[in-house]
């Protein structure tokens, strides 16, 4: 299960930028995860729920935002939606150079919290 070390680097992260700023407890996480990453939200929410438990993450909400997978036809340059079967052909066309646009973004896009 990736999704531990990846939850653990991104409250690590949190608390490092936190320290900064000054910042004594975060109220709000919001991540974004492309379909494409290869990472389940709900695996991500669970290890958060145990990783959370120091004073700094009690009581934190954490948001997950799913990003869609796109792709672009480089033949035709139709933009589609990519299913659940993953097929990579071009619905317009039947081509196979496809480049994807969106859906393997993996960030943290901000956090939210209180200082001292």
């Amino acid at each position: 299960m990736h999704e531990l070390s990846i939850m653990e680097s991104v409250l690590n992260m949190v608390r490092e930028s936190a320290k900064q700023r000054n910042i004594e407890r975060v109220n709000k996480l919001k991540l974004v995860i492309g379909k494409l990453s290869m990472v389940l939200p709900d695996s991500l929410q669970f290890c958060f729920q145990v990783l959370s438990q120091d004073d700094m993450f009690r009581g934190t909400v954490l948001e997950i935002e799913s990003r869609e997978a796109k792709v672009k036809c480089a033949a035709c340059q139709e933009e589609f939606m990519i299913n659940e079967g993953y097929c990579f052909i071009c619905l317009d066309c039947g081509s196979t150079e496809i480049e994807i646009v969106s859906g393997r973004e993996m960030y943290l896009d901000y956090y939210e919290g209180d200082t001292n």
